[in-house]
């Protein structure tokens, strides 16, 4: 089950939203499970951000892991609509691709896969690849690993 939640009608300029929540919720899952994801503003996120990681100013994307003993609900994901904006326009991209991206990179922290380290991120991106290909969406890496 995916949850969507919608606090900041900003969000609602992209076309289809709920249901490219829902697709790269969907396959970003790769077991059953639950996850809420919450397209919300940036000073929410900037609270949650202070609160809950001790940085200032909001993020693009954050997860909050539910306990074990919440399954299968594994948790929160929550979006800025203002740095998610701003982003896709510096990147070049589609806000609704950007958006199916965070949502699965944030479904996948969920998981278990983090990018502390280059063999992880590694890992992580390779998993984001895949998913985002079967959503039709373009590698968000590519620019970044072309040789300059």
């Amino acid at each position: 089950m995916i949850e969507v939640e919608i606090d900041d009608e900003a969000w609602t300029v992209v076309d289809d939203l709920e249901d490219r929540v829902h697709q790269a919720a969907t396959i970003a899952l790769e077991k059953a499970g639950a996850v809420t994801v919450s397209l919300t503003d940036d000073d929410a996120v900037a609270d949650l951000n202070q609160r809950f990681r001790g940085k200032t100013g909001p993020t693009n994307v954050l997860s909050f892991p539910a306990p074990e003993t919440a399954q299968p609900f594994l948790g929160d994901v929550i979006l800025a609509f203002g740095v998610c904006e701003r982003e896709a326009v510096a990147q070049g991209k589609s806000l609704s691709d950007h958006l199916q991206h965070l949502v699965v990179h944030g479904v996948l922290h969920l998981q278990g896969f983090d990018h502390l380290d280059d063999i992880e991120a590694r890992e992580m991106e390779d998993r984001e690849r895949m998913i985002l290909a079967r959503l039709g969406v373009s590698d968000p890496y590519a620019s970044r690993d072309e040789p300059d």
